[in-house]
């Protein structure tokens, strides 16, 4: 029987939408939305430039220094572009290796472990423990989706199932963590389900501690920092005593003192979107834009990109989990467990393991691309220069142009900042970014479930199947006889042989 495919939306396809809503998107992805304000102070200081010069002073200067600073400016403007454009297809490499590493540790794992581990191991167990392993890979690359955007815990819609049953190791995260201040309260990791800590745990108790089901009607879900709307209170344990300094994280939490982190079925319902981005709102236009960063500072808890983009910058101390990397471990942990018991040989270990250190390295990348910004030093006298020779670009086209003077600085205004704008907008969060979420969705999630649908197919049947009757025909006509595989075998090698040779 033929497996039935996944039909995958193509995210590159032209989309069915109005051209007026076509326009709009468009429009919101460029650099003009961006920089229009800047564009605005030139028009007018371009404009009182040549006001001035035209009924009462002439301001023009010889254009010297235009052709060799302009040149100079738009080499250097080009470098800032082209260096966030390599950061941008630096992710794009690595997400294409998270890919190429999950297609290959899938089908390492459906195909080549073997059904019967040991003679006391039953198929069923088998089939369990191999699915469980590649909804682990699915979840890893989810993760690590969530990781990038600074989105603690596990409660997600595409995540949260895929982990809840797993142990949990406390590891500090590899990329500063995006804490929402809005609450002035620090928020302890004991209150935070989400971040899944464990402080306010017995961890050397010999004794076993019972499981304990946590429900969001008695703690909040964790939130993320693009979520609008009020921000819970975490700054007070579960027990409701305020306690600002959680102690020291063990590496790993034992199996017989951990707190459960799964939900109630009732509660499943309140799960976090799979993504979440945040919306424009009155503050992200200029000149409501200035006081974000003061008023987001102050504990206010404002909507809209500017201010989840402040809250992403202030950092504190609170420890986030690496969720990618726990994942990681226990895809580890299967393939030593496999190892233990030698039911694989040394090139399908060597290939699980080599998979495993790209999906690694990967994460490793990942966050070296979003941990390391353009130098300060650099970016600030970029935009002083840039600033200086826009303000100077009047006095020195007006002889030449006239009033043509006040569109031409705009339009020369729009290149320069343009691509300042357009460098760094795709480093962040927003209508330019890779689509992560078909990567996670539509092409891994989709591509372990066509692998487990069916079994490892066996050579025996799908290679001798009646309908592969054009094995050894070098071209298809009428004139080519069609001869089923078990055919071919009665006939012999030799006559095999001749019908390949034959050209």
């Amino acid at each position: 029987m033929a497996a039935q495919g996944f039909k995958v939306p193509d995210p590159f396809a032209p989309r069915r939408r109005p051209a007026a809503a076509s326009f709009v998107n468009a429009l919101l992805a460029t650099a003009l939305l961006r920089c229009w304000h800047i564009l605005l102070f030139y028009g007018f200081w371009a404009t009182a430039v040549t006001v001035v010069s035209h009924n009462w002073y002439d301001l023009s200067i010889k254009p010297i220094m235009l052709t060799a600073t302009g040149t100079i400016l738009g080499f250097v403007v080009s470098y800032r572009t082209t260096s966030s454009f390599e950061r941008y297809n630096e992710g794009r490499r690595l997400w294409a290796q998270i890919i190429h590493a999950s297609r290959v540790f899938a089908r390492s794992i459906w195909f080549h472990v073997p059904a019967h581990l040991t003679p006391e191991t039953l198929t069923a167990r088998t089939i369990i423990e191999k699915k469980s392993a590649l909804n682990l890979l699915e979840a890893f690359s989810v993760a690590i989706k969530h990781y990038l955007r600074g989105e603690d815990g596990i409660y997600y819609e595409d995540l949260y199932h895929l982990v809840k049953f797993l142990p949990e190791y406390a590891l500090p995260a590899g990329i500063p963590r995006r804490p929402d201040m809005a609450s002035p309260v620090v928020r302890p990791m004991s209150a935070e389900p989400g971040n899944r800590s464990s402080h306010d745990m017995d961890y050397f108790s010999p004794r076993p501690v019972s499981i304990t089901i946590t429900s969001a009607s008695e703690t909040d879900l964790p939130l993320p920092t693009t979520t609008p709307g009020p921000v819970p209170d975490y700054g007070r344990s579960l027990g409701g005593h305020l306690n600002p300094n959680p102690p020291p994280y063990p590496m790993f939490r034992r199996r017989s003192t951990v707190r459960s982190t799964m939900l109630n079925r009732k509660d499943e319902a309140y799960l976090l979107p799979a993504s979440l981005p945040p919306r424009c709102q009155i503050f992200d236009i200029f000149p409501f834009s200035l006081i974000v960063k003061r008023l987001t500072k102050n504990g206010l808890a404002l909507e809209g990109k500017k201010a989840a983009k402040v809250r992403t910058l202030m950092k504190n101390k609170t420890i986030s989990h690496n969720i990618p990397l726990e994942i990681s471990l226990y895809l580890g942990s299967y393939v030593s467990a496999l190892q233990a018991r030698k039911c694989l040989d040394v090139p399908t270990q060597n290939v699980l393991l080599l998979s495993l250190n790209q999906l690694v390295d990967a994460l490793t990348g990942l966050e070296r691309v979003l941990t390391t910004p353009i130098p300060f030093s650099y970016s600030f006298h970029l935009w002083a220069v840039t600033v200086i020779f826009c303000l100077a670009l009047p006095f020195q086209i007006w002889a030449s142009l006239q009033w043509m003077t006040i569109p031409a600085t705009v339009i020369a205004s729009f290149f320069f900042f343009g691509f300042l704008v357009a460098g760094e907008e795709i480093e962040r969060y927003d209508k330019n970014d890779l689509n992560l979420d078909h990567f996670t969705h539509n092409i891994i999630r989709n591509e372990m479930h066509a692998i487990t649908s069916t079994p490892a197919p066996d050579p025996s049947l799908w290679a001798f199947s009646p309908h592969n009757d054009l094995l050894f025909a070098v071209r298809v006509d009428d004139k080519v006889e069609r001869l089923t595989p078990d055919q071919w075998v009665r006939r012999g090698p030799i006559r095999m042989q001749e019908a390949m040779a034959d050209i």
